[in-house]
Parts: C-alpha cells; sequence; structure tokens
C-alpha cells in the first residue's frame, strides 16, 4: 500500500493539460465526464462538480458530474448528485485513493444534496467492497453493449423483426440524417415531449437544453423523417472513436403504416457508429433486473449484449430520499 501524500483537486481548472489528457485515456473515461460536456451543462444552468486524487503528480482517480434538482419549490426534495459513468481510474489507482476521492465527494456534497448516484457505464465489481465500507451501496441496473463493426454483421446480430422493420420503414420512403435547422431540433422536441408526458413520466430538460446542446456540436441528432417530416430521432454523444451513447430516443410508432420510427432512431445511431469507426454503441441503460422494463425488451432486439454494470447510491437525507422514492412511483402509477 502506498505511503506517498495524496493531493485532492476540487476543480478541472486545478489540473494541468497533461493530467487532463491522462484521465481521459483511462478505459473507464467517456462523454459525461469531459470538460466539453461540463461546459455544456454549465451553459444550460446546471451545477456542475469535479474532483480528483493525484499521487505522485499523476491523477489515479477522478469523478465529475451534475446537480440535478426540479423547479420550484420541488427542488428542495428533489436534489441529487449524478456521476454519469463512474469515477474514472488509472491502471495505479489503489484503494486509499479511491476511498479518499468518495470520502471527498461525501463532504462536499452531502449538504447539497438528498443523495450520490454513480451511473456506471463501465465494470467496477472489483471496487463494491471499497465504496461500501463508506456508505455507497450497490445497486443492480442492466445495459446492453454493442460492438460496431460493419452494419453487414451487426444486421446479422438484430432480431429478425428489428431487421423486417427497419427494412420495411425504409422501402416505404423513410429516411434518417443529421438534423440541418433548429426547427427540426424543435418538431423532434415535441414529440420527445409527449413521450415523457405520456409514458416516461419523469421530468424532461427544457427546449433550450436540447438547442444548445446541438448548437455547440457536443452529440450527433440523428433524426427521422417520412414524407419530409420529422417522426423521430435521437441524440448521441460521441467519445472519441470508443463509444457512442443513445440518449433521449423517440419516435412516432403505429402513426404511418410500416413505418417504424423508434426502431429506425435507435439504428440511425447504430449505423453511424459502424460507418464511423466507434467501436461500442451503448445503451444508456435498461432497467433493474427484478423489474420487467418494456424499453429493455426493445432494446434487447438490437443485438447488443447484456451488462449488468449497476449504481452505486449514497444517501445523505434518508427521509427525503424516503419521501422521494414514494413520489416517484406516484407519479409513475406504481403501487
Amino acid at each position: 500500500m502506498t505511503t506517498k501524500t495524496l493531493k485532492i483537486y476540487t476543480s478541472l481548472k486545478q489540473l494541468n493539460p497533461e493530467q487532463k489528457k491522462e484521465i481521459f485515456e483511462s478505459d473507464y473515461g467517456g462523454f459525461f465526464q469531459t470538460p466539453e460536456a461540463l461546459h455544456f451543462f454549465n451553459t444550460v444552468g446546471v451545477e456542475t462538480f469535479t474532483f480528483a486524487i493525484e499521487c505522485d503528480h499523476k491523477i489515479t482517480a477522478f469523478v465529475s458530474g451534475i446537480i440535478q434538482k426540479e423547479n420550484g419549490i420541488k427542488s428542495h426534495f428533489t436534489r441529487r448528485a449524478i456521476i454519469y459513468g463512474g469515477p474514472i481510474l488509472s491502471a495505479n489507482v489503489e484503494k486509499p485513493h479511491i476511498l479518499t476521492l468518495f470520502k471527498t465527494v461525501i463532504n462536499y456534497l452531502k449538504n447539497k444534496v438528498i443523495y450520490i448516484e454513480t451511473r456506471n457505464f463501465n465494470d467496477y465489481s472489483n471496487f463494491k467492497e471499497i465504496l461500501s465500507s463508506i456508505g455507497f451501496e450497490y445497486h443492480p441496473h442492466l445495459n446492453f453493449h454493442l460492438k460496431c463493426d460493419t452494419e453487414e454483421k451487426i444486421q446479422q446480430k438484430l432480431s429478425k423483426g428489428k431487421l423486417r422493420d427497419i427494412k420495411k420503414s425504409l422501402k416505404e420512403g423513410a429516411s434518417f440524417r443529421q438534423a440541418k435547422h433548429q426547427k427540426e431540433i424543435e418538431a423532434y422536441y415535441t414529440i420527445l415531449s409527449d413521450l415523457y408526458k405520456e409514458k416516461v413520466k419523469t421530468p424532461l430538460p427544457e427546449l433550450y437544453f436540447f438547442i444548445t446542446l446541438w448548437s455547440q456540436k457536443l452529440a450527433k441528432f440523428l433524426l427521422v423523417f417520412y414524407k419530409d417530416e420529422v417522426i423521430g430521432g435521437v441524440i448521441c454523444p460521441v467519445f472519441k472513436n470508443k463509444v457512442m451513447y443513445e440518449w433521449y430516443a423517440c419516435g412516432k410508432d403505429k402513426v404511418h403504416k410500416n413505418i417504424f420510427a423508434s426502431t429506425l432512431a435507435i439504428w440511425s445511431g447504430i449505423s453511424y457508429a459502424c460507418n464511423n469507426n466507434i467501436k461500442r454503441f451503448d445503451f444508456m441503460g435498461a432497467g433493474k433486473p427484478d423489474e420487467d422494463y418494456g424499453v429493455r425488451e426493445f432494446k434487447s432486439k438490437f443485438g447488443g449484449d447484456l451488462v449488468e454494470h449497476g449504481r452505486f447510491i449514497y444517501v445523505a437525507n434518508p427521509f427525503l430520499y424516503s419521501i422521494g422514492k414514494k413520489a416517484v412511483k406516484v407519479l409513475k402509477g406504481k403501487k
């Protein structure tokens, strides 16, 4: 075990350019932890945070994330810190580094949020015991990762039904491409907003969030068209050539005969990854393994590998956390 002094950083600005570069060479790195992503969130009024541990002039452990809350009086009951992707850990990370990092996270955030949650995009199973020792409880959560090669090889992995739906949609005249105009983003947002009101039933960012993300060119806005009308789409942030993410997918399904807008939206992202040498398509979550989840069934048909990387949750305010969980169940119509 190391006896070297650890240095704690609480801002990305405190790191030198070489340290920043090395952080994102790690296999644990991803889009949502990057300075560009944090800048975007700050631009749209979302508070961000960054913490890093330095040992022997090298950053060995790093987290960044956002503080989410609803507007108005609800903000007091909905404050949570989300660490998208999980921590970034170097090959030389040691237990004291991880403990120091997350103790720092807790100390800085415990009076600002109800809970802290890491939404893991990679395997952190080797670190469960370490995080558990300081109060982070592990919650199983599923996802799909699709290794991207060529469209032809991916089509062999698709379910017969999904492949048929894609071919039918294209044959009937549907198409997909990147958004070119703000009005196309607005049309996509209308469909997405309806989906969240009718089915998802959780808060959705305002239109400004999506317009800003598009204007900063931080993600691919892939839209589905039929007869010059936007009928669906997906936002796909990209991290180097390593991974492309499925974020905020939607589609006007069962409106046009033989047009499967939601399926084509997902396929547009997979197709982009295959044709631009991006190694993996990340479906950004598939629910809890012990709960039925229609979206998981839908995503399973695209040929990805089911993974269980879970989430770590630290509850800073158990009373408000309990109220929040009950409120979400009521909102979604669950008992």
